[in-house]
């Protein structure tokens, strides 16, 4: 709603400048401009301000060269459509390549109508103009009316993926402690762990953001804190929960394939073992789960006792599989894959806890 609000404004008062103040025949240019370039961060509106400026003089400078040389037939067209496609793949430009085409087209109909030289050349320059008070416009307001910060962002990526990993490990630790694993349910194991990359895609996303809301952000002078949390801590963990979530796919994977080759339940207490070191990482992620900045030391005290805890946990797992001798190095078996995951997953979560002590 603030970002339709702030280009609503942005708009405006564009019109307002390229139709009233300046009477420009296409004054539509100004607040498409101011529109187009405005982000939800102003690092982001900023980039693709400069990136649209250049498309659209590159277009509107190559229809004037060959408008000049050439003419403005149907041949002159086609080679307008073919140099503006070419240019705007330039990787450079990112999402506003299109817009070398889009200029070229707008500025080429100009040039055609246009009756004389220095009308022709007067107009083409003032499309350059309306998009630059455009762009100017769009980034003001946005520099000046309510900066987006994203703190937040950072938050809910944080969140998002502890939620998904603390949703997946409580379904699981239940029924190994019950030794009820059936076919069934190791395949809806494995296909939650599997499908979502698209989660962790999103969380990265949400964390780019937050940190891309710090850039030129005139908000940093009058509301930065000492205590706000550090985005590298915050990225250090996202991170862990990221490979926290690969680690627990690579189990699931691996109690899947055994019950699809017909294993048993060889060892009931090493799996009431593994169910609770899982109930312990669970406890994690609930935290995790409802992480907050303004509460964020209790939190990380709170994380570094539950750590402590799954770290025994951890450690009874592999004196569990010592005491039943089970095969951990048989890939016919997933004992060695499970004592090797939880010694990985009990890693990912120490760090996490140090990573957070250490930001509070």
């Amino acid at each position: 709603m603030l970002l339709i609000v702030k280009r609503t404004l942005a708009a405006t008062l564009a019109w307002l400048v390229s139709y009233y103040l300046l009477d420009a025949p296409s004054p539509a240019f100004a607040p498409f401009s101011a529109v187009l370039i405005m982000q939800v961060t102003v690092y982001q509106s900023l980039l693709q301000a400069l990136r649209y400026l250049i498309a659209v003089a590159v277009g509107v400078a190559m229809v004037a060269a060959i408008g000049f040389v050439v003419g403005s037939d149907l041949l002159s067209f086609v080679v307008v459509t073919v140099i503006a496609l070419v240019i705007g793949r330039w990787p450079k430009l990112g999402s506003q390549g299109s817009q070398v085409a889009t200029a070229s087209f707008f500025a080429f109909a100009t040039y055609a109508l246009a009756p004389s030289a220095g009308q022709k050349t007067a107009q083409l320059g003032e499309i350059v103009l309306l998009v630059v008070i455009g762009c100017g416009i769009g980034v003001i307001i946005n520099l000046t009316v309510a900066p987006p910060m994203r703190y937040r962002s950072a938050e809910y990526a944080l969140r998002a993926l502890s939620n998904a990993l603390g949703g997946l490990v409580s379904d699981m630790y239940p029924v190994l402690r019950e030794n009820e694993m059936d076919q069934e349910r190791t395949g809806e194991w494995r296909s939650r762990a599997e499908n979502t990359g698209r989660l962790i895609a999103q969380a990265r996303d949400g964390f780019r953001t937050a940190q891309e809301s710090l850039y030129y952000n005139p908000r940093l002078l009058l509301r930065r804190s000492p205590r706000r949390p550090s985005f590298e801590g915050y990225g250090a963990v996202l991170e862990a929960l990221v490979r926290s979530l690969y680690q627990v796919g690579s189990l699931t994977r691996s109690l899947d394939q055994w019950r699809r080759d017909g294993g048993g339940h060889d060892d009931a207490a090493f799996f009431r073992s593994y169910a609770d070191f899982l109930e312990s990482v669970n406890k994690i992620t609930e935290v995790l789960g409802e992480l907050d900045e303004d509460v964020l030391e209790d939190q990380a005290r709170q994380i570094g006792r539950l750590a402590a805890e799954a770290q025994e946990r951890c450690r009874d797992v592999s004196d569990q599989a010592g005491r039943s001798r089970l095969p951990l190095t048989d890939p016919v078996h997933p004992y060695g894959v499970l004592v090797v995951e939880s010694t990985r997953l009990m890693e990912e979560f120490q760090h996490t806890s140090d990573v957070l002590g250490a930001i509070c």
